[in-house]
């Protein structure tokens, strides 16, 4: 049987609960995950893009462990559908929080396929507990005074409130 490789891409700035929910979720299905970790200055990253990776990899490490699979995190800029063909995912995982998400994912799910349509979309909805964290509201609440411990892992936590500091170091 050939081995099932996915992708999860994303600018996982910062990676959240929800993300290690949707990555956890695609560990159970899959013999490798690449996370990709998009460069995507566009949107004005808390933490440049070494950091969201290392901070990623740190992250899934227990993920893989627990399952018995291999997570890869690297990051990538251009195309997502070219990215996936270069790390041979036969599939590009989707997480899913609200009706809102699915028109846009819908979307590139129907470009991705026009550009490659031996590459599959699947989409994973967070559990019901992390459904509606984003790493915008993270940044925006970590930026408020607000308490952002629920919404993210303990190290990314400690790295987001150092960087809201304005320390970059925990």
């Amino acid at each position: 049987m050939p081995e099932r490789v996915g992708l999860y891409p994303g600018t996982f700035d910062p990676v959240t609960n929800g993300h290690i929910d949707v990555i956890e979720r695609a560990a159970r299905l899959l013999d490798k995950l690449v996370v990709g970790v998009a460069m995507n200055i566009g949107k004005g990253p808390l933490f440049p893009l070494e950091e969201r990776v290392d901070l990623v990899r740190a992250e899934t490490v227990p993920i893989a462990a627990r399952y018995g699979m291999i997570i890869e995190v690297k990051p990538f800029t251009g195309l997502l559908i070219s990215f996936a063909k270069d790390v041979g995912a036969q599939m590009i995982v989707r997480g899913l929080r609200a009706v809102s998400d699915f028109d846009y994912e819908f979307q590139m799910a129907g470009m991705n396929h026009r550009l490659d349509s031996s590459v599959e979309t699947v989409f994973l909805m967070a559990s019901e507990t992390n459904q509606f964290i984003s790493s915008r509201f993270v940044k925006e609440v970590a930026q408020l005074g607000g308490d952002i411990t629920s919404f993210v892992p303990k190290l990314t936590f400690e790295r987001t409130m150092a960087r809201v500091r304005g320390s970059g170091e925990p």
